[in-house]
């Protein structure tokens, strides 16, 4: 494997680090002895492991710029960690260009560009990209098109630049999460839930096959299963898109 000069600790890049998910995964990757430069529009905590990077990730200019930065920082880039993500549901009659270019930019065109400029850094390490897709982007869900149009995009990009990237080296792989018990969730049901977001949540839940034993995901569940992406043991891996959803998507119940 040729290294990059500067650092010897791997280095991962994640964006969303503010979130829920981004937040995990970037805790597990320090756990497990690398750095982490993370990404988020929101402010984030600094330390000899962190650095914080606030960019919006829909500024094309502002994405390369953070890109090379974290690289410099780690002396290396090891793994991206697309995590950044928003939400919007309702009638597809009712949707504004500002919200299709809001959830479409931050999911699918801001991955996009932090991937492609990640990708002489990784080249230099034979390191890797997870991408966080959803059952959305697998299937169709119902009053959710243009979250599910970004999400969609998010699957199919995935292979696309896995076969591109295999021969330097680049694994690339998506996670498939279900409902994950984020703040995102959360805020989800209080604005699309009306005055019922608790109602909302459960309705979300109903639709899992395990009945009253359903529960939504935790972080730290999606976190562990990117953290096993990135490491050696999963050489074999790529392009795929990896459910994480308690069966959701599997079918019909």
């Amino acid at each position: 494997m040729k290294l990059a000069s500067g650092g010897t600790r791997r280095v991962a890049l994640v964006t969303g680090a503010a979130g829920g998910i981004g937040g995990a995964v970037a805790d597990r990757f320090i756990a497990g002895g690398w750095r982490v430069a993370g990404i988020d529009i929101a402010a984030l905590p600094t330390s000899d492991d962190r650095l914080a990077l606030e960019v919006d990730i829909r500024n094309v200019a502002a994405i390369r710029t953070a890109v090379d930065v974290a690289a410099q920082w780690g002396g290396r880039l090891d793994a991206v960690i697309n995590a950044a993500g928003v939400w919007t549901e309702g009638p597809s009659t009712t949707t504004t260009e500002d919200e299709w270019d809001r959830v479409l930019g931050v999911n699918l065109k801001g991955l996009y560009f932090v991937t492609a400029a990640a990708i002489p850094h990784l080249a230099l390490t034979e390191g890797c990209v997870v991408n966080l897709s959803s059952d959305a982007g697998v299937q169709g869900n119902a009053g959710a098109a243009v979250y599910c149009a970004s999400k969609g995009g998010v699957s199919i990009l995935t292979k696309a630049l896995a076969l591109e990237l295999a021969p330097q080296g680049i694994r690339v792989n998506a996670v498939c999460p279900g409902d994950v018990d984020t703040p995102m969730l959360r805020g989800q049901a209080e604005v699309f839930g009306g005055d019922q977001p608790s109602a909302y949540l459960n309705r979300l839940l109903a639709g899992y096959p395990q009945g009253p034993r359903a529960r939504f995901i935790t972080p730290a569940e999606i976190a562990e299963l990117v953290w096993f992406l990135a490491q050696p043991a999963a050489a074999p891996i790529t392009g795929a898109n990896i459910a994480a959803d308690f069966g959701l998507s599997a079918g019909i119940v």
